[in-house]
């Protein structure tokens, strides 16, 4: 399937992103960049016969550490770094207008 302007533009509309001109020929510049690596890896002798990795790094393995009981600082010292607080809750800055 070739990407036009008319297929980007509607489906930045389904996507409710609307596009300028200028975008649109950025997205359409990136599908041919796209479409000319995906014309290489075709090229490749026997790629049809290698099969398809699941994970980029074969040798993959993690270890889940043990759970460990660790000494909590307490609240009181905590506290002391707030400018303003009752009992345990501090007042935070308001982030949203």
């Amino acid at each position: 399937m070739k990407f036009t302007k008319e297929l980007v533009d509607t489906l930045a509309d389904k996507l409710l992103i609307g596009l300028t001109e200028e975008e649109n020929k950025l997205v359409l510049d990136e599908f041919d960049i796209i479409d000319q690596n995906m014309e290489l890896i075709t090229k490749i002798p026997d790629i049809e016969k290698v099969e398809p990795m699941t994970h980029t790094l074969d040798d993959f393995e993690y270890v889940l550490r043990s759970d460990e009981k660790e000494e909590s600082i307490p609240i009181e010292k905590l506290l002391q770094n707030c400018k303003s607080h009752e009992g345990r809750e501090i007042e935070v800055p308001k982030v949203v207008g």
